[in-house]
């Protein structure tokens, strides 16, 4: 499961006390709340549905395939439907084939989510061996799903220009400068970066 909202608090009151535009940033949009998914297999198809469609269009898709494959949709019961009956849920041919390729590795044991290692990079290597899962995918499974506390997604847009916002920055930072300015707050980076998009939902980036 995800960061819970006492683990949250800590590493936020943490950062805070290392960091005054952190405190100030803190102060003004309040705590977030927890964001936690499900361990396993389901969490990372419904990440593959959702690729680079909206949310409504993910949640649509993902009724659909529950309603043709079964609820939750097994990963014996996908590699078992058809094409047709895949594209009847909305999935193109390629997010068919990420979908099935998930199935096949978790059928196989090559994913086991109970034992995925511990080391966070190794965790993300592992994952994103799997056809279709990139490295945001993975960062964001590892952050909801598992409560890894340091796991820092900088490749998110949103977290790369709420970075720049919290501290004052000229522009959004890259990718490479968030990274480098993150780390003077291990072990508490996911919680900074859940901060972030709840900083960002808050409506604070025009301060």
């Amino acid at each position: 499961m995800g960061i819970g909202a006492e683990d949250l608090r800590a590493s936020l009151d943490a950062l805070a006390a290392r960091e005054p535009r952190i405190a100030a940033a803190l102060e003004r949009a309040g705590y977030p709340e927890p964001r936690i998914s499900e361990r396993g297999y389901q969490t990372l198809l419904r990440a593959i549905v959702g690729q680079q469609v909206s949310i409504k269009a993910a949640a649509s898709m993902w009724a659909k395939l529950t309603a043709l494959v079964g609820d939750p949709p097994a990963p014996e019961r996908l590699l078992a439907a058809d094409d047709e009956t895949l594209r009847s849920a909305g999935l193109s041919r390629q997010k068919a084939s990420y979908a099935r390729s998930l199935a096949e590795e978790v059928l196989s044991g090559r994913l086991d989510f109970e034992r995925l290692p511990e080391d966070d990079e190794e965790a993300i290597a592992h994952l994103v061996a799997v056809k279709g899962i990139g490295r945001w995918t993975a960062e964001i499974y590892l952050l909801f799903a598992e409560g890894r506390r340091d796991i820092w997604p900088a490749g998110d847009l949103a977290v790369q220009i709420e970075t720049g916002v919290i501290l004052g920055l000229e522009g959004r930072p890259s990718e490479k400068v968030v990274r480098a300015l993150s780390e003077a707050w291990r072990p508490h980076r996911g919680a900074f970066a859940v901060f972030a998009w709840h900083h960002r939902r808050a409506g604070m980036s025009a301060i």
